[in-house]
């Protein structure tokens, strides 16, 4: 249980970077700004059109009557929209990442210099359209799997009592699962790991990864917080890959040398 309070270490050490580098903040939030008013498009128009949309997707119920037609339609809009709530907060990371791969790849890299006893950083090696279309073709992979547990959380949310207390809980267990996929693969890409071992190495730390992202998966249900997080976020999945990866940095060369130990360190 120790690696949960680890993980959220590492999501809070990562926004206390970003702050203290201004310029990469500010860099970080240009993708995100571009995503959150694509989805918030999407989002407005699901509002104002979804009860059309129902009314289309259910002819059945045309000659309902009198209340039974309007609470039908208006349960199925009210799903329709809690669904692609929850589909948006599944795939926000990933679309910012693939639109900001530039702006996350340089921010990641220079976290990995700061924090690195050699300053230097590991680099792929790979020109930027292979990244792009290894970043891709991963996150559309992860994206399949996401979709994949929306659906069934989806219809488990309908069994009583269990629908709505511990199918929520799980969902955001989930969902902070793969949003720390998706941030830790920045670094990772980068380090040459592939996508099996990357995931074969998250489900080994689960606690960790839950630490770091369900907090995170929470944050992103507040309007424009995601927008805010996601440079630090990527941040503090790459100080996170780090530990995965058994990476030492100068907090803990300094640590080793001081007889107290590691006070200060945030490690396994």
């Amino acid at each position: 249980m120790r690696d949960l309070g680890v993980g959220f270490k590492y999501l809070l050490r990562g926004q206390r970077w970003v702050v203290r580098h201004g310029t990469q903040f500010g860099f970080g939030l240009v993708p995100g700004l571009i995503t959150l008013v694509l989805y918030a498009a999407a989002l407005t128009s699901l509002a104002i059109w979804g009860t059309d949309f129902t009314a289309w997707a259910t002819p059945f119920a045309d000659d309902w009557t009198s209340p039974w037609q309007g609470l039908f339609r208006g349960f199925l809009t009210a799903v329709l929209f809690a669904l692609a709530l929850l589909l948006s907060v599944l795939t926000f990371t990933a679309v910012t990442l693939i639109l900001g791969q530039p702006f996350y790849e340089s921010l990641s890299e220079k976290v990995d210099r700061d924090v690195s006893p050699d300053g230097t950083a590991p680099a792929s090696g790979l020109p930027l359209w292979r990244e792009l279309f290894i970043s891709t073709r991963d996150s559309v992979r992860i994206l399949i799997r996401a979709l994949l547990w929306g659906v069934l959380l989806f219809a488990l949310g309908f069994v009583p009592l269990v629908g709505q207390t511990v199918v929520p809980v799980i969902g955001f267990f989930v969902t902070g699962f793969f949003l720390t996929q998706e941030l830790t693969s920045v670094a990772l890409q980068r380090r040459g790991v592939v996508l099996r071992d990357r995931l074969t190495m998250l489900r080994s730390r689960r606690t960790l990864v839950w630490g770091f992202g369900t907090p995170l998966a929470l944050a992103f249900l507040v309007p424009f917080v995601a927008v805010f997080l996601m440079p630090g976020a990527v941040a503090g999945a790459t100080l996170m890959a780090r530990d995965l990866l058994g990476e030492e940095t100068r907090e803990e060369r300094a640590g080793d040398k001081d007889p107290a130990g590691p006070a200060n360190s945030v490690g396994r």
